[in-house]
């Protein structure tokens, strides 16, 4: 991906290719440094982002102002495009966890462009559906994916960048743990299980994948 265009994927998979050009035309290149934050959690939200270069972290803080890592994105990624609908306040802190460089996309350039072409409306409308579909696909994952199966899941898509497939995720039990809304002590036993099996490593730095195959098994058991 080059710092041109945005990506088609994610939420712009399947927006036609007068909305792609639209967009395009309408973004802007935002350069982060490592550890800057791009936004916090209560600012206003006005703009959708795609990654061009680097990784993200988005985190909340929690009642007792605890943070909890949510996820890990890299080039290619989407986010905040609900602020093109709906602007309101953002529900996650985004940081720089390298060098960046993201593409924005403001809510009021865009509605100003729909308005010079209604027809374009529609696209967003389709592309708005096909998110709340996305969105409760994910709500349902949650809900009725046993753990394991959700922690696969996670560290196959926290260890994939773009189309480069990474060994190592240097993320903590307790992170992991935070990422699939389990206990630690629920992943840790996980963990040490598939360690046995020979699917992962695990020691301070992290968890390291040895057999992607076989984690993605245990990623498509709907059943544990």
């Amino acid at each position: 991906m080059d710092n041109k265009t945005l990506p088609k994927s994610g939420f712009l998979a399947n927006a036609s290719s007068d909305l792609s050009e639209l967009l395009d035309s309408l973004s802007t290149v935002v350069d982060l440094r490592e550890g800057e934050v791009l936004f916090e959690q209560g600012d206003a939200g006005d703009a959708l982002y795609a990654i061009v270069s680097g990784s993200l972290e988005f985190s909340i803080l929690s009642r007792e102002g605890r943070k909890l890592s949510l996820d890990v994105m890299r080039p290619g990624a989407l986010f905040g495009e609900i602020a093109l609908f709906d602007p309101g306040t953002r529900t996650a802190t985004v940081t720089a966890l390298e060098k960046s460089s993201v593409r924005g996309v403001k809510n009021a350039d865009v509605i100003a462009a729909i308005r010079q072409k209604p027809e374009l409306g529609i696209d967003m409308i389709q592309l708005a559906g096909e998110r709340m579909r996305w969105m409760s696909s994910q709500l349902n994952e949650q809900v009725f994916l046993p753990m394991p199966a959700r922690l696969a899941r996670k560290i196959l898509y926290l260890t994939l960048d773009g189309s480069e497939q990474l060994s190592m995720l240097a993320l903590s039990q307790a992170e992991l743990a935070e990422f699939v809304g389990a206990t630690r002590e629920a992943v840790s036993k996980t963990l040490s299980l598939w360690k046995r099996a020979g699917v992962i490593d695990v020691s301070r730095g992290g968890v390291r994948v040895l057999d992607r195959d076989a984690l993605q098994i245990m990623a498509d058991l709907h059943q544990i």
